[in-house]
């Protein structure tokens, strides 16, 4: 009989699954070293080291405020904007000095969309605005 149990006084064969499992770690290793690590590289320019700092630095200029609320509108200077006109608004700061460019300070409330925020940083990298913060209140 095949299936015969122990009782009868025959050998039993158990299969061995210890080199099954040895096979199984090594591939399990194999696929997370060889699998593709998703990364998304964003390009950052840092400011580099200079030898001979600028004689006369100029003063910068007052930072410009930001303010998304929860609905989602946006306020330039406590004033309220439309979206659709920050981008003529953010080259005009930048057109009066490229090499001095005021501070965008951000302050979007947690209930903001995110698409709100999304666009106004588009705007702000068309513009070719430099210096962009985020201001988080207590």
């Amino acid at each position: 009989m095949a299936f015969a149990s122990n009782s009868g006084g025959g050998p039993m064969a158990d299969i061995n699954v210890t080199p099954l499992v040895d096979v199984m770690l090594v591939l399990l290793i194999i696929f997370m070293v060889t699998a593709p690590i998703l990364s998304y590289p964003i390009d950052i320019d840092l400011p580099q080291r200079t030898s001979n700092p600028p004689e006369n630095p100029k003063e910068p200029p007052p930072p410009v405020k930001l303010r998304i609320d929860q609905a989602g509108t946006v306020y330039w200077n406590d004033s309220p904007t439309p979206v659709s006109a920050l981008l003529n608004m953010m080259q005009a700061e930048v057109e009066r000095d490229p090499t001095n460019q005021p501070t965008l300070e951000i302050d979007v409330n947690e209930e903001a969309q995110y698409e709100t925020l999304a666009k106004v940083l588009a705007q702000a990298k068309d513009a070719q605005m430099k210096k962009i913060g985020f201001v988080k209140k207590p």
